[in-house]
């Protein structure tokens, strides 16, 4: 840039702050510094890390980087409130989901809704993700490859979300993110420290629309998780 371009930049400059100081006395409007956001990339996520959900979304679903995404009718990101402090994590889409593009709908997603009504909660103050973004045929388990594929994008997720409490719900949730073999029966209930966050393990909703007499072990665990948020609420 050219001497005399600074200057009359500088003067531009000036002119300006004077302007404001006629019309506002002593007090000058200056532009809000930007808040840093402190960031934890986990270990295996997209680096460098997208600014926000929304583009990471844009940036990953039409990924066809395992077969599932030559089968399945929409790529289900995730749903909520991008700033919530608890993020549900489930196993993979199903078929009302595959057909809507959204975590936990139909008959699992309003029985969801009814255990976060029990203990004052409700889907604004979750976010909800899955393991896989695409529905394995005839809502089979997930095989290990599709795991593998589909893994960095949970966890560039949570990267970009940073909850402080992480809901696994259901068994392949668990196992993916604690690394763990041990089975439902042993984790469900239980929390576990993850990289910051703290994890409980519960049954997938769906086990208790099959199960309803076990209802009781979704209402304990959905206690644990407000008596967990509200501890956290209150330290600040």
């Amino acid at each position: 840039m050219k001497q005399s371009d600074s200057l009359g930049e500088a003067r531009n400059l000036a002119r300006r702050y004077f302007e404001q100081q006629s019309l506002f006395e002593t007090e000058v409007f200056l532009p809000p510094k930007p808040v840093a956001k402190r960031l934890r990339v986990l270990r295996g996520a997209w680096t460098p890390l997208p600014l926000s959900l929304d583009e990471f979304e844009k940036q990953i679903h039409q990924c066809t980087r395992c077969p599932l995404g030559q089968t399945r009718k929409k790529f289900v990101f995730g749903v909520g409130n991008p700033e919530a402090e608890i993020v549900f994590v489930g196993e993979a889409p199903g078929r009302e989901e595959d057909e809507q593009g959204v975590p936990f709908v139909g008959r699992a997603g309003k029985l969801l809704d009814q255990l976060l009504a029990e203990v004052g909660l409700s889907r604004k103050d979750i976010y909800i993700c899955n393991v896989l973004k695409c529905r394995p045929p005839e809502n089979r388990d997930p095989e290990p490859i599709e795991i593998e594929t589909c893994k960095p994008y949970l966890l560039t997720q949570l990267s970009i979300l940073r909850p402080k409490i992480l809901v696994c719900v259901g068994r392949f949730a668990a196992q993916v993110l604690l690394g763990t073999k041990e089975s439902m029966k042993a984790l469900r209930g239980r929390l576990f420290p993850w990289d910051g966050a703290q994890v409980l393990i519960t049954y997938h909703t769906a086990y208790y629309l099959r199960n309803p007499n076990d209802i009781h072990w979704g209402q304990e665990d959905f206690a644990l998780l407000r008596r967990l948020y509200d501890e956290i609420q209150s330290s600040g």
